[in-house]
C-alpha cells in the first residue's frame, strides 16, 4: 500500500499544480474522510484498528483523484464514507471487497450528483497553472463532435495534463512515471494493464475503419490518454482484491475491460466508461 501511495504521488502532485490549492484541500479531505470511517466502523464493532495498513488511504487518494476539483467538500466526504464502510468494512473490510471501493464510491457520487461530477470548471479563485476556466473535456468534446474535434485536441497537452478532467487523470505521462514506480517494485506486472489499453486501442482502430474515417491518430491518442484509462488500467484494474489470480484469468478480465470501455465511450450515453468498465 505504501508503495501505492508513493506512485501516486507525480499524479497527485500535478493535479494540485495543476489545480492548485482547492486539489490538495479535496485529496486531504477525501483521505481523511476514509481513514476516520474505517476507524469509526472498527470501534463500533470492536474490532481491532485496520488504518494502520495504509488501505484506507490508498482509497481515499484514488478517489480524489477520480473527482473534479469543484465538487463540494461534502460529496468528497460522502464518497470516501460509501467506499470504506458500504463497499469494503460491511463485507468484511480488506480483502472481501467485492469490487473496488474508490471506483465504488466515484460511481456512486456519478450517479447522486451527476451535475458536479461531471462540472469541470476551475474557479479563479483557487486554481493553479490550468489556462482553461471552463470548456468540454477532450472526451466530451469527442462524444459530442465525433471525428471532427479530434483535429482540434492538442495531444500534446493531453500526454502532459494541461487540460480539463478530474485532479488526477490529465496527465498521461505524471500516471505513467507511477506505473513504472510500481512495475519497479513489483507490486504489479503488465498483464492487466496491457491486456486492458490493448484491446481498447484494438477495438477503437477497428471503429475508426468500420465507420469509414480511417484511421486517426489524434482520435486514438486523445482516447487513450484522455480520461480515466491510464489511471484505471495501471493503478485499479490491477487492484488485488479484485482481480484474477491466474494469468489467464488476467489476460481475459484485460481484455473485457478494454472491450467494454470502449463500448461504453463510444456507444454508450457518457463520454466515459473506465469505472463502470472495471466494477
Amino acid at each position: 500500500m505504501l508503495y501505492v501511495i508513493i506512485a501516486l504521488l507525480p499524479a497527485s502532485l500535478f493535479g494540485i499544480y495543476n489545480f492548485g490549492f482547492r486539489a490538495l484541500f479535496i485529496i486531504l479531505l477525501t483521505i481523511a474522510s476514509c481513514v476516520a470511517s474505517e476507524w469509526v466502523f472498527d470501534y463500533i464493532v470492536k474490532k481491532k484498528s485496520t488504518i494502520t495498513d495504509l488501505s484506507a488511504v490508498v482509497t481515499g487518494l484514488l478517489l480524489a483523484l477520480n473527482l473534479p476539483v469543484a465538487l463540494p467538500w461534502w460529496e468528497a466526504v460522502l464518497g470516501g464514507v460509501f467506499a470504506i464502510i458500504i463497499v469494503k468494512c460491511m463485507f468484511g473490510g480488506l480483502g472481501q471487497n467485492f469490487m473496488n471501493p474508490a471506483l465504488a464510491g466515484r460511481c456512486f457520487l456519478m450517479i447522486s450528483f451527476a451535475a458536479k461530477m461531471t462540472d469541470f470548471s476551475v474557479s479563479d479563485s483557487y486554481r493553479g497553472v490550468l489556462d482553461t476556466v471552463t470548456g468540454a473535456t477532450p472526451l466530451a468534446a469527442l462524444k459530442k463532435q465525433g471525428f471532427v474535434a479530434a483535429s482540434s485536441i492538442p495531444v500534446k497537452d493531453l500526454f502532459i495534463g494541461n487540460i480539463q478532467g478530474t485532479i488526477g487523470e490529465t496527465s498521461a505521462l505524471a500516471i505513467l512515471i507511477g506505473a513504472v514506480i510500481l512495475l519497479a517494485f513489483k507490486v504489479i506486472d503488465l498483464k492487466v494493464p496491457l491486456t486492458y489499453i490493448g484491446s481498447f486501442t484494438v477495438f477503437v482502430i477497428f471503429y475508426m475503419l468500420g465507420s469509414g474515417m480511417g484511421f486517426d491518430g489524434n482520435y486514438l491518442l486523445s482516447h487513450l490518454f484522455g480520461g480515466g484509462l491510464m489511471l484505471g488500467a495501471w493503478f485499479m484494474a490491477t487492484d488485488y482484491v479484485t482481480t484474477p489470480i491466474t494469468p489467464k484469468g488476467q489476460l481475459i478480465y484485460g481484455c473485457c475491460l478494454g472491450i467494454l470501455t470502449a463500448i461504453f465511450r463510444l456507444f454508450g450515453g457518457s463520454a466515459e466508461g473506465v469505472s463502470y468498465a472495471i466494477i
